[in-house]
C-alpha cells in the first residue's frame, strides 16, 4: 500500500470548463431577496402548487388549476399559441401572478435533430455538443419550452440497457467533458436569455448500472465506486451551473433514488452547495410504492421531500398529501419553503417574472445554420471501424453502386430515440443523399432487401444480391430501428435484429467489395458482420442530416474522426464490458488457450487459471477510443517533463504525431494514467484528457498536455478524496489499447 495520508486534491475536469455565465453577487442577492419576498406572501396551498408539475390533456381543466396556484410547471406543451394563452393565466389570473416553467424531453435537438447523445460523444468534441444543445434550446423556446430533461450523464457500460443512447458512454471523464458542454449549450450565456433552456442533469444517481441493463432495476454500487466512477459527471454538470437535477427510477443498495438523503442533501446540497432545483423523474415518487419502500402515496411525498426532491414530476404526490403530514409534523414547512425556494430561485434566474412569454420567431427551424451544424455533427460522429484494402473511399474508379438495407432509406428510424418534435420529412436519408449528390458520378441500384431491421422475411435477399452483382461496389445500411432503444428497450441479444446478418453474408458471398454502414442506438455485437464485410462504419442514429454526412464520408469529401465512447464486445456474453476495470489476482493475457484450442481430456491446467471467457477471449471486438482514417498517424517522441511529480504539481506531456498518409485528417489523441499501486485496486487505465489534432497529409505536429497532479486524485480505503503518492503509468496514443508509455512518480509535499 501507498503512503496512508492522503494529500487532499480539489482540481476537477469541470473547473476547466466554462460554467454557464458568472455568478453575480448584487444579482444573486437581489433574487434571493425577491424569493423571499414572494415566498412570505404565499399560502401553503400555493407552495404546493409551485412543488406541482403536470402534464395535461385537458386545457380547461389545466387553466382552472393554474388559476387557483395549484401549478408550478407543465410538460409537454408545444405550440406557442397554447402556451402563451396558459402562461397569461398564470401571469394575470392567478392571486401572485408566478410564472408556469414549460417543460419538454428535448435530448439531443428539437425540430433539427443531431445525432443521439452517443453519437456525439465519438465526436470527442465538446463544441460539437455545445452547438447541439444550443440549436436545441433556440429551437424548442420558440415554442415557448424553457425546460429540458437533458443532459443524460449516466455511465452507461452495459449496452444491452437501451438508453445507454442517451448517455455520453462508459467512462467518467468523457461524460464530464460532454455533459459540460451540452449544459453551457442549453443554458448559453445567461439563463434569461429568451432562447435559453433550463438542463437537467439526470438520472441522479447509478441509472446506467441497472442490474442485467435493464430498465428500472436495481442497482448496488458502493459508495466508492458511486464517488469514483458514477458522480463526477453530475459534479461536472453542477460546476458549470446545471439549472436542475433529475433524481433515477432505480433503487441502490434498496433504497430508491428519490428517497436518497446522502446523494440528495448530504453530497448535492452539503459537500457540492448546490442551489440548483431538484425533480422527480415521471411518477417516481408514487412508484416507491411498488419498490416495496412506501406504503402509500402519502408516505412516498413525505420521504421524497424528506430526502431533498423540490418537484414532483405528475404524481401529485406533495399537493394531494403534504398539508395532512405538515400537521401531523412528518414534514417540516422548511422542507416545504427550501423547495419552493429553490423553484422560484430558477425562475427568477430565468427572468421569466419579466419575460414569460414566447419570443423567439418560428423562422429559427431548420434554419439552414442548423442543418449545416447538424451535418458536421455527424461528420465527426461516424466511426470507422474497418477498412480493408482502402475499399473506402469510394474512387473514381467506382461506377456502380448497389445501395441495400432497411436503414439506407428510413428517415424516420435513423433520428434516434426520444425525438418527440423531429419530422421524417426533413430527414435526408443516405439513398437520397448518394442521388443527389453524387449520382452524377455512380449509378445507383437500390435494393431494401428488408423492410425494417426486424424483419425475418428473406424473399427480398435474393434481389439485393442481384443488385451487388452489377455493383462495383455494395454498400449496405443496417442496424437498429429506433424503437429498439431509448428508455423502457433493453435487450438481451445484441446481434443484429431480422435478417440482416443473412444480408450481409449473401452480399459477401458475391465477391464485391462490401461496405457496411451500421445505425444504432448502442454498440451491437457485430464480429460475424466485420469479419465478412471490408469496410464498416459505425453511425449511431445520426439525425436529420444523417444522409448527406455519410454520403460526404464515402465518397471521401469528409475523412472519418470519431473514436469508439464504449466498448465495442465480440458478443453480448461479454457484457458489461469496459476499459478502465480493475484488474484480478490472475488477469488474463493474450496467449490465453481459448475453447476451440483445448485438447480432448486436457488437464485443467491447460486453460491457464486466467480471469477470461474460453469462447470470447481477453479482448472486446473494439476498445474504448478506437476509431480509424483514410490517412493513418504515426506516435513518436513522448516526454514528461519529469519523471517524478510534487502533490501539488503539473505534468507536462508532449508527443509527436505525423499524419503519414495521403489525407488530410484529424486524429482525436488521448491520455490514459494508471495508478500502479492503490490503498484500494485502481483501473487499468483512465482517460484524463484528449485532443482532436487536424493534420495535411504528411504534416506532423507536436502535441502538448498539461495535467494537474490533481486530477489523479480518488476515493481512496478510508474514503478519503486525494493524490497517494506512489507510481504512475501514463500513456499517448490513438485508442484505449494502443499508444506510448512512461512511467512517473507522485510524492508527497
Amino acid at each position: 500500500m501507498k503512503i496512508s495520508k492522503l494529500l487532499f486534491a480539489t482540481a476537477t475536469v469541470a473547473s476547466l470548463l466554462t460554467a454557464c455565465g458568472t455568478k453575480n453577487a448584487s444579482v444573486d442577492s437581489e433574487i434571493e431577496s425577491r424569493v423571499e419576498a414572494l415566498l412570505g406572501k404565499m399560502t401553503l396551498e400555493e407552495k404546493l402548487g409551485q412543488m406541482n408539475q403536470l402534464s395535461p390533456w385537458n386545457p380547461d381543466e389545466l387553466a382552472n388549476k393554474v388559476r387557483n396556484g395549484e401549478v408550478g410547471s407543465i410538460l409537454n406543451y408545444t405550440n406557442p399559441e397554447e402556451v402563451n394563452k396558459i402562461q397569461k393565466v398564470a401571469m394575470e389570473e392567478s392571486r401572485l401572478g408566478i410564472p408556469l416553467l414549460v417543460s419538454r424531453d428535448v435530448i439531443h435537438g428539437y425540430k433539427t435533430i443531431f445525432p443521439i447523445p452517443l453519437g456525439q460523444a465519438a465526436t470527442f468534441n465538446p463544441q460539437i455538443v455545445e452547438n447541439g444543445a444550443r440549436v436545441a434550446a433556440v429551437e424548442a423556446s420558440a415554442d415557448g419550452i424553457r425546460w429540458t430533461f437533458a443532459p443524460m450523464i449516466d455511465i452507461s457500460r452495459d449496452p444491452r440497457w437501451g438508453r445507454i443512447a442517451e448517455s455520453c458512454g462508459e467512462d467518467p471523464y468523457l461524460a464530464s467533458v460532454m455533459g459540460a458542454a451540452m449544459v453551457k449549450g442549453f443554458q448559453g450565456d445567461s439563463l434569461n436569455d429568451p432562447t435559453s433552456i433550463a438542463a437537467c442533469a439526470k438520472h441522479f444517481v447509478a441509472y446506467g448500472a441497472s442490474e442485467g441493463g435493464k430498465d428500472y432495476n436495481s442497482t448496488f454500487i458502493p459508495e466508492r465506486t458511486l464517488r469514483n466512477v458514477y458522480l463526477p459527471p453530475f459534479k461536472a454538470a453542477a460546476d458549470a451551473g446545471c439549472a436542475t437535477f433529475m433524481t433515477s427510477f432505480n433503487d441502490n443498495d434498496g433504497v430508491p433514488s428519490t428517497a436518497n438523503k446522502f446523494v440528495l442533501k448530504d453530497i448535492l446540497r452539503d459537500e457540492w452547495k448546490y442551489d440548483g432545483m431538484v425533480v422527480s423523474d415521471w411518477t417516481s415518487i408514487g412508484e416507491m410504492i411498488n419498490h416495496g419502500f412506501c406504503m402509500d402515496a402519502k408516505d412516498a411525498a413525505e420521504k421524497a421531500i424528506n430526502a431533498g426532491v423540490d418537484m414532483d414530476m405528475v404524481s401529485e404526490a406533495y399537493i394531494k398529501n403534504l398539508r395532512q403530514s405538515l400537521d401531523e409534523k412528518k414534514v417540516s414547512m422548511k422542507s416545504i419553503d427550501d423547495a419552493v425556494r429553490n423553484i422560484l430561485r430558477l425562475k427568477f434566474r430565468m427572468g421569466l417574472f419579466e419575460n414569460p412569454y414566447v419570443v423567439t420567431p418560428q423562422s429559427v427551424k431548420y434554419a439552414d445554420e442548423h442543418l449545416k451544424m447538424a451535418k458536421e455533427a455527424v461528420e465527426q460522429s461516424v466511426i470507422l471501424l474497418k477498412n480493408d484494402a482502402q475499399t473506402l473511399p469510394l474512387t473514381d474508379k467506382v461506377r456502380t453502386v448497389a445501395v441495400v438495407g432497411p436503414m439506407a432509406d428510413a428517415p424516420y428510424e435513423q433520428l434516434g430515440t426520444w425525438v418527440f418534435d423531429g419530422e421524417k420529412e426533413h430527414t435526408q436519408t443516405p439513398l437520397k443523399a448518394i442521388k443527389e449528390m453524387y449520382g452524377d458520378k455512380v449509378n445507383v441500384l437500390f435494393e431494401p432487401a428488408l423492410s425494417y431491421s426486424r424483419d425475418k422475411n428473406q424473399s427480398g435477399i435474393s434481389r439485393a444480391v442481384s443488385a451487388a452483382r452489377c455493383a462495383d461496389v455494395v454498400i449496405a445500411f443496417v442496424g437498429e430501428e429506433s424503437i429498439l432503444s431509448g428508455e423502457a428497450h433493453s435487450l438481451a441479444n445484441l446481434t443484429l435484429q431480422g435478417a440482416q446478418s443473412q444480408l450481409i453474408k449473401a452480399l459477401s458471398a458475391t465477391g464485391k467489395p462490401l461496405v457496411v454502414v451500421v445505425m444504432a442506438g448502442r454498440q451491437l455485437a457485430i464480429a460475424d458482420e466485420v469479419e465478412v464485410s471490408d469496410a464498416v462504419l459505425y453511425s449511431f442514429h445520426p439525425g436529420t442530416m444523417g444522409g448527406p454526412a455519410i454520403a460526404d464520408i464515402l465518397f471521401g469529401k469528409v475523412n472519418p474522426s470519431a473514436k469508439t465512447p464504449v466498448t465495442f464486445p465480440r458478443m453480448t456474453g461479454q457484457v458489461p464490458i469496459y476499459y478502465a476495470h480493475n484488474n484480478t489476482g490472475r488477469p488474463a493475457n493474450p496467449t490465453e488457450m481459448l475453447i476451440d484450442e483445448i485438447p480432448v481430456e486436457a488437464g485443467q491446467t491447460s486453460v491457464g487459471c486466467r480471469s477470461f471467457y474460453l469462447d470470447a477471449g481477453t479482448s472486446p471486438l473494439y476498445p474504448f477510443g478506437y476509431g480509424l482514417s483514410y490517412t493513418t498517424f504515426e506516435y513518436s517522441n513522448l516526454k514528461l517533463s519529469s519523471g517524478k511529480f510534487a502533490i501539488n504539481g503539473q505534468i507536462h506531456v508532449t508527443a509527436d504525431l505525423k499524419n503519414t498518409g495521403k489525407y488530410d485528417g484529424t486524429e482525436v489523441v488521448q491520455l490514459y494514467v494508471q495508478d500502479k499501486v492503490g490503498s484500494v485496486t485502481r483501473p487499468v487505465k483512465e482517460l484524463k484528457a484528449f485532443q482532436r489534432v487536424e493534420l495535411k497529409a504528411g504534416e506532423s505536429k507536436s502535441v502538448s498536455f498539461s495535467l494537474p497532479v490533481s486530477e489523479l486524485a480518488f476515493w481512496g480505503y478510508d474514503m478519503t478524496y486525494g493524490v497517494e503518492p506512489g507510481d504512475f503509468k501514463l500513456w499517448v496514443g490513438t485508442n484505449s489499447a494502443e499508444g506510448l508509455s512512461a512511467d512517473f512518480t507522485v510524492s508527497a509535499l
